[in-house]
């Protein structure tokens, strides 16, 4: 299989390879998905043949997103997402517990989504600050 990139399509394809990956295999310690870490090493490779020597490194044999890639913003951008996600499911969590864990319908829908928007704005506005739990020391 071939497929045609340009520099800057490649290099986006850099990023969802290795956002991917991260997600895939970041929390897994030893037990990671090889043929994930694998596909990511012979993309970063590549990037030896189109001018991008500075985004790859070799480690133990295997090529590797460099220091200079990881250190080029991607983390932040995993970042933000992960606190998107943190505050959605948070936000979510809260308001079906206000709700006394009712299942979700078509008639109380609109209460579950006003009851996450109250809690996001709250998020925005304060992070976790306000958040605590009567049952542990301060």
């Amino acid at each position: 299989m071939n497929i045609e990139l340009t520099k800057k399509e490649f290099r986006r394809l850099l990023d969802m390879v290795y956002i991917g990956n991260w997600v895939l295999n970041s929390t897994r310690g030893d037990d990671r998905f090889e043929d994930y870490d694998k596909l990511e090493s012979k993309l970063f490779a590549l990037c030896r043949q189109h001018g991008m020597d500075a985004l790859v490194d070799k480690w133990q044999g295997e090529d590797i997103p460099s220091k200079k890639y990881e250190d080029g913003g991607i983390h932040e951008a995993i970042m933000d997402y992960e606190d998107t996600v943190f505050f959605e499911i948070l936000a979510e969590e809260l308001a079906r517990r206000d709700m006394d864990y009712r299942p979700v319908s078509k008639e109380n829908y609109e209460e579950l989504v006003e009851r996450m928007d109250e809690y996001i704005a709250e998020f925005e506005a304060h992070g976790t600050d306000n958040i605590l739990i009567d049952s542990m020391d301060s």
